[in-house]
């Protein structure tokens, strides 16, 4: 196993302008690796790259400039290695309607070369739930349904790295929670997944490492916890015995607003304040409290604060 799963430095794209516009720079020299075993984070806003960054490691967008790698195999030096170390599930349903469940996953096997004697595809069926749908036309299924074969699909020729671009857009609670517990098992078994999504919460969940793109660049590449502890704001907030009447005047940096008559919250600076002195401060001014607890920054607070910035801000 390399210690890489993907290594792209100084990745650009550039899409030919149209109709009197100016070329498009969608990828600008971008230097990233995805540690092999992790489940990796990749965001970003709409239009910031993240298509386009994963087209290119499908092999379905060609390049401008850069190198990129996959398990160990170089993009250009050994196409067809690096095409069979990814397996990627599109954002779109894009299924064939005229096939079966498994007829489908034999067709890309097929596509694969994996030998027939080698081939799954009941077996990853019955784990994406769809064993009982293995002979209905892919125009039948649900939605949801349809999602699922589209993981089965990326599967089929056992592939070291998986790409799951939104897998849970649109899809309902259930899926959700058995697509994830899925990909957990993937993960413990050795296979690195690289996800795309818009739920930053499930980022957070699922992901041991995150990159951040925006303008076509990578604004953040840390640990998720590391990444979350980039922000240096906090928030406390303290149930008061009895309705206050005005918002205390506790010093200067701090945010202090009343979400209600008895509810009291203060956004502090970690670096400058601690909580127990925040707590005395309020005390002093008269208001006893019956319950303290703090709000600590989540992911969409270090997205949000990233992706705010303008590329000249950057």
């Amino acid at each position: 196993m390399p210690e890489n799963a993907i290594e792209v430095r100084g990745l650009e794209k550039t899409y030919a302008g149209s109709g009197g516009n100016a070329p498009n720079r969608a990828l600008k020299g971008i230097d990233l690796d995805v540690p092999a075993g992790s489940i990796f984070g990749l965001l970003g806003p709409n239009g910031a790259g993240k298509s386009t960054f994963i087209n290119i490691l499908a092999g379905l967008v060609t390049k401008t400039a850069g190198s990129v790698r996959i398990w160990g195999f170089d993009q250009d030096v050994n196409p067809r290695q690096s095409r069979a170390a990814i397996g990627v599930v599109p954002q779109e349903l894009n299924v064939d309607p005229f096939f079966c469940a498994y007829d489908a996953l034999e067709v890309q096997a097929g596509l694969y070369a994996v030998p027939k004697a080698e081939r799954r595809s009941m077996e990853i069926l019955r784990r994406v739930g769809l064993e009982d749908k293995a002979r209905a036309y892919s125009r039948t299924l649900s939605g949801g349904m349809r999602r699922r074969l589209l993981v089965a699909k990326a599967l089929v020729h056992n592939p070291a790295v998986l790409v799951l671009d939104e897998p849970t857009a649109g899809v309902d609670i259930e899926l959700r929670q058995m697509l994830w517990s899925y990909v957990r098992e993937l993960n413990a078994a050795g296979t690195t997944v690289i996800l795309t999504t818009h739920y930053l919460e499930e980022a957070q969940e699922m992901c041991d490492r995150i990159a951040i793109i925006n303008h076509g660049e990578v604004v953040a590449c840390d640990d998720t916890a590391a990444l979350l502890g980039r922000l240096d704001a906090k928030t406390l907030v303290l149930r008061l015995e009895q309705a206050a009447t005005e918002v205390p005047q506790l010093g200067d940096g701090l945010q202090v607003e009343l979400r209600d008559p008895r509810t009291l919250r203060i956004t502090y600076s970690r670096s400058r304040w601690q909580a127990p002195d925040l707590v005395s401060r309020v005390q002093a001014a008269g208001l006893a409290c019956t319950d303290i607890s703090t709000e600590e920054p989540d992911l969409e607070d270090v997205f949000l604060a990233l992706t705010s910035k303008t590329p000249a801000e950057g």
